[in-house]
């Protein structure tokens, strides 16, 4: 659910507005009213750069942080250390940066040298002085000429990838005309550059190792500094955000509450003598979105925040489709065995991870739940068709067979669609008063009278002929109130028209989004289809070898296979529920989203 707002005005005289905003954060329950934009205020950005910059080091340093070093406590730093503190560990990445790319310069240096062997330069110099040069070329292979030796004394080195690799050998000022190309070779020889990479490496690890202490060191102080740049903004928007009136006397500040939370702000207000006043919601003001739901619902808040925050008029969607998201990744993923090996992993990584993964891990244990009912139900365990297990024989029948599987996805579907026109019309009750409701409750009325009268039959289920009678009434009554009532205070063929271009972008849209579910069945099947696919492998590629080596050999491949269908299987079966949520299910219920999260004036 959405937690209910009171908006409030505060004024403050301006000698005690700092007094005031420190209690302000301490109560910690007010979201500040951003009236003035902060993408021009100079002060903010910078803060928020410098927060951008914090961040990409925290995230960088908690991939080198070693277990065997302990985090050390926090240190307080002020502005100007902290950012001395970020620039100092911004060079030593940067100084890492071109050490690499010496590193890969040098690599080339070398594999390029090891063609030509190892030499010195100080033995050419030494010709050099005596009058000769010696002159280094390379060209293709099929274009060497051997006069080339008896004319220029070439010595052929090596051949490599269609290469050849020559040097001539001639006295000082002599014109070398051959069809070759001249190389840039290395500074220095072989041997020293392999001494030159040594000890680059040698830097490196030094380098790696100074940021990994680093690491241990100062991960908790960049944390603090984060806090306390916060805490800084926090306060800097406010005051952004401040209005002055008479003469800058009077400071004007605008926000809101949680409704519950109200009262105690009140009173702490009032003991102090803080003049505020309850005003009114308009209603093109931007309420903050608090969201409150029970255990399992706030398990989907996350999935919720991935699209959008609902407005304030609004329903919270969270509870709505949990149990529908639930179920189609059930669907989705289609193996028992898959969905308890997913529950077996999240609870024991419960035990080890950071508390603030341990949401998600329960979440994948319920989502891991509904796969292991679905699975078993469907008959499909690790890739085993349990309806073909001699040991099941006697309830084989139980299992759901792949045609019912479509069914059930088309129907839970139509379900969820006709759910969420309900959760529509509620929500057009609420924002608009009953009158504007009464066609969309028609047109789910209507639906759901059709669905039993026409589709419970396709299930072999027949209803008496008076419940059927019942039913077409109903629709009827339905039609006759969605064609004749859907635009209150408009005259009645206005409505008549409104009414038949309704039906038809029902009829086109129902019948497309009910097809839609599916994917459902077929996400399913495929996921179930491969593991049977891995364990055919898995005995017909090891059949013939002794029983120890077809055993290793059986367990990777159902290893490797089975850990591969997981993966799939995982991200289909989160894609494509997201997908019936956020498209069918959204566009269904009318959700408009755009909500702003409550974010409370307060310290880090």
């Amino acid at each position: 659910m959405i937690v209910k707002m009171s908006k409030y005005a505060f004024m403050v005289y301006h000698k005690e507005y700092d007094a005031f905003l420190a209690q302000l954060r301490d109560l910690g329950v007010v979201h500040v009213k951003e009236k003035n934009s902060i993408l021009d205020n100079e002060q903010l950005q910078d803060i928020l750069a410098t927060r951008k910059r914090i961040n990409q080091l925290m995230r960088f340093f908690k991939t080198l942080h070693a277990q065997d070093l302990p985090l050390s406590p926090a240190r307080e730093l002020d502005k100007k250390d902290g950012l001395k503190l970020l620039q100092k560990i911004e060079d030593l990445q940067d100084k890492k940066v071109q050490l690499l790319a010496v590193k890969a310069s040098m690599e080339k240096d070398i594999a390029y040298m090891e063609i030509w062997g190892d030499f010195s330069w100080a033995n050419f110099n030494r010709l050099k002085k005596a009058g000769y040069d010696i002159t280094f070329w390379t060209c293709p292979t099929a274009k060497y000429e051997p006069k080339w030796g008896d004319e220029y004394n070439a010595v052929l080195i090596n051949n490599f990838q269609s290469v050849t690799y020559f040097v001539t050998i001639t006295k000082e000022g002599t014109v070398i005309d051959i069809d070759a190309e001249r190389p840039k070779m290395p500074d220095r020889g072989l041997q020293k550059l392999n001494a030159r990479y040594n000890m680059l490496l040698d830097e490196i690890k030094a380098l790696d190792n100074q940021m990994k202490k680093l690491a241990a060191e100062d991960y908790n102080t960049l944390d603090l500094f984060d806090k306390n740049l916060q805490n800084e903004f926090n306060l800097s928007n406010t005051l952004v955000q401040t209005d002055r009136e008479a003469g800058d006397k009077l400071m004007l500040l605008e926000g809101f509450v949680p409704t519950e939370d109200a009262p105690a702000m009140e009173a702490a207000l009032e003991k102090d003598g803080y003049y505020f006043q309850p005003m009114e919601i308009e209603e093109d003001d931007k309420v903050p979105i608090k969201l409150k739901n029970n255990k399992f619902s706030k398990l989907y808040e996350p999935i919720t925040k991935m699209f959008s925050l609902p407005n304030y008029t609004e329903f919270d969607p969270t509870p709505l489709f949990a149990p529908f998201f639930m179920l189609f990744f059930g669907l989705c993923f289609g193996d028992g065995g898959y969905g308890l090996l997913v529950m077996v992993v999240c609870t024991i990584l419960k035990r080890k991870v950071n508390p603030d993964f341990k949401p998600y891990l329960t979440l994948f244990q319920y989502l891991g739940l509904a796969a292991l009912i679905v699975g078993t139900c469907t008959g499909s365990f690790f890739g085993i068709s349990l309806v073909d297990v001699p040991a099941f024989s006697k309830v084989k029948d139980y299992f759901v067979s792949s045609d019912n599987l479509m069914t059930f996805s088309i129907v839970i579907g139509l379900v969820q669609i006709i759910f969420g026109k309900t959760v529509a019309a509620f929500k057009t009750k609420a924002q608009k008063g009953f009158k504007y409701s009464i066609a969309p409750f028609a047109w789910v009325f209507v639906i759901t009278a059709l669905a039993l009268v026409f589709g419970l039959p396709m299930l072999n289920l027949q209803l008496p002929e008076i419940v059927k009678t019942v039913f077409l009434g109903i629709a009827i009554v339905g039609l006759l109130v969605a064609y004749l009532y859907n635009s209150p205070g408009k005259n009645i063929f206005l409505n008549f028209g409104t009414g038949l271009w309704n039906t038809y972008n029902m009829a086109s849209g129902l019948l497309g989004d009910t097809l839609s579910y599916i994917r459902l069945f077929a996400i399913g099947l495929t996921g179930a289809i491969l593991g049977g696919v891995f364990n055919s492998l898995a005995v017909d590629m090891t059949e013939g070898m002794n029983i120890v080596a077809r055993a290793i050999c059986m367990l990777l491949i159902l290893l490797i296979g089975h850990s591969i269908n997981i993966g799939l299987c995982t991200i289909s079966s989160l894609v494509h529920p997201l997908r019936l949520i956020f498209v069918e299910y959204y566009k269904n219920a009318e959700f408009e989203g755009g909500g702003k999260e409550y974010k409370p004036f307060k310290k880090a």
